[in-house]
């Protein structure tokens, strides 16, 4: 067991670090609030004349602490379906809240972006809102105000594994695990829409604004001849009081909120995981000293000890292994008094007891060995994993090679796949190639994944990448008899780098839900917290089994 850190040394480099970091933060900052505008004033305007609250207000009514709400991929869509005049959010809010005293996963259609129609993006962000109450057995409440699928997109929304209809498959299973779901009804909702309000637990439905049918009065009159208004078709009254589909009518959405507040309250309380927790400890150094700790350029080195050290209590590790494999740190250690093993890239320059100058933020076999015990072990001992990616790739070469960093790579990669515990991965740099894979990316289930304002993830560095598409670029040219003279390849490998660079951003992962939001550095240690308790209330952590592992 062992203190970790320095106190900052505010020379001119770590004030210009801080200030870059900083205005990364503003800048991001600013851009949420454009995005947190939905469709813009006027919309918001033309909607709060129907005396409703728009979805963000809906959640801060119904939360115990607005302030205390974690929104989760608010930069979904960012910067897509621009020939469609985009979809801020995705035309969807949702997050984890307290209601009373208990966190909940919240969803609200965003009506003032095309009327809350769904895009693409915002099936996939439903589904993860939908993921996150399952994985982690949380009572979900949507707040529904929809004109169902966004048709111009509809072959990409309808049809396949993981669009529309898988959102009312998981209503069915949540129901089935006994994952409390409320819906209301604030707005239409129509065609296979109508199916996830009814297919949750109960319905409620605001008289006057919300409706509820699988086809509206327009296609009714245009399929049977029948003609109908949409209240008399599927109002509140209607569905409430004649067809017994929604089982609370509502005047208005504050009265619908309240009741909804009403109604999870008698929620009793249910058996948890058992995650280990003390008493909280704060490190020995402020989290905000994490600004200036991080270099402006990604490909720079620092020390990862020294961001451990603002996240962890009392900035105190016992750490495994500490003279092997010395790319990767792996340690245990306590985060707000959770229990939690850390996996992290270290990104200075290593010398190995051989002499051996080992690059930081490379995996080498003896760190992907260690790692894979490591996580092993964590399994075994029920304790949370903690993953601080910072990673450029896997070590390649003839020397690499022949050292059988494949088969190492693949021992961590197989222990990470298969882990049981939860598993939370924070980006603060690159996150490149298969160490992406190896630091528990995306694709390895990861209960939460969130990225610092400086991250990248790309399949490698835009160096590299850029000269590789320059080269295949010029090959298609020469069989086309074009060749380049040195003006115009320096001219398409700045468009090949700044083209690859814009797709690396952490707001296109973000947009593209890569990750689950954009998090300030200084506030990891809550997001960390917040991500083990959520995890805590799911007892149901199945045996753990690496499977067929080459030694």
């Amino acid at each position: 067991m062992g203190k970790i850190g320095n106190p900052k040394n505010e020379d001119e480099a770590f004030l210009k670090r801080e200030d870059y970091y900083k205005n990364l933060l503003r800048k991001l900052k600013a851009e949420k609030q454009k995005v947190q505008l939905g469709g813009g004033e006027k919309a918001i305007e033309r909607h709060k004349a129907k005396g409703k609250l728009t979805a963000r207000e809906r959640i801060n009514l119904l939360v115990d602490n607005p302030n205390e709400f974690i929104e989760l991929s608010t930069f979904a869509a960012y910067n897509m379906y621009q020939e469609y005049g985009g979809a801020p959010s995705s035309g969807t809010v949702y997050g984890l809240g307290k209601i009373n005293n208990k966190y909940h996963v919240v969803v609200a259609n965003d009506a003032t972006v095309k009327a809350g129609a769904w895009f693409p993006i915002t099936a996939k962000k439903n589904l993860r809102a939908q993921e996150i109450a399952i994985e982690n057995k949380l009572p979900i409440i949507y707040l529904v105000d929809s004109a169902g699928v966004f048709l111009p997109l509809q072959e990409d929304i309808f049809p396949d594994k993981e669009h529309f209809g898988r959102v009312f498959r998981n209503n069915a299973v949540m129901s089935s695990q006994g994952i409390p779901q409320i819906a209301a009804i604030m707005g239409p909702c129509v065609a296979g829409g109508a199916y996830l309000p009814i297919m949750s637990d109960e319905a409620l439905i605001v008289e006057g604004e919300g409706s509820v049918f699988l086809a509206g009065s327009h296609l009714v009159r245009a399929a049977i001849g029948e003609i109908i208004n949409n209240e008399n078709l599927g109002g509140a009254k209607v569905q409430s009081n004649i067809s017994g589909v929604t089982d609370y009518i509502m005047k208005n959405d504050t009265e619908c909120i309240q009741q909804i507040k009403k109604l999870t309250e008698k929620f009793g309380n249910k058996e948890k995981a058992g995650f280990n927790r003390a008493e909280s400890l704060p490190p020995l150094f402020p989290s905000k000293e994490i600004y200036g700790l991080l270099p402006e350029d990604p490909l720079k080195p620092y020390d990862m000890y020294e961001i451990i050290s603002r996240i962890v209590d009392d900035s105190e590790i016992d750490e495994y292994k500490a003279g092997y494999g010395k790319t990767i740190i792996t340690a245990y250690a306590r985060v707000d008094g959770w229990a939690v093993g850390i996996v992290a890239n270290q990104r200075t320059v290593i010398k190995t007891e051989t002499g051996e100058m080992q690059v930081g933020g490379v995996i080498y076999s003896d760190s992907a060995d260690k790692a894979a015990r490591f996580i092993m072990n964590c399994n075994q001992r029920k304790i949370p994993l903690l993953f601080l990616q910072d990673v450029t790739g896997f070590m390649v070469g003839s020397r690499a090679e022949h050292g059988g960093i494949i088969k190492d790579g693949a021992k961590m990669v197989n222990a990470v796949a298969n882990s049981v515990v939860p598993k939370i991965t924070i980006i603060i740099g690159n996150s490149f190639g298969a160490g992406n894979y190896a630091m528990c990316g995306k694709a390895y289930d990861p209960r939460f994944i969130f990225a610092y304002p400086n991250a990248k993830i790309a399949v490698m560095g835009g160096a590299q990448a850029s000269s590789v598409l320059l080269d295949i670029k010029l090959k298609q040219a020469e069989k086309n008899g074009k060749v380049f003279d040195d003006n115009e390849k320096k001219k398409l490998l700045k468009e090949i780098t700044n083209s690859y660079e814009e797709s690396s951003t952490p707001l296109y992962a973000a947009a593209r839900l890569w990750v689950d939001e954009l998090i300030d550095p200084a506030l990891t240690r809550q997001y960390v917290s917040m991500a083990i308790e959520l995890a805590d209330n799911n007892p149901d952590i199945p045996k753990f089994n690496v499977g067929v592992i080459q030694t």
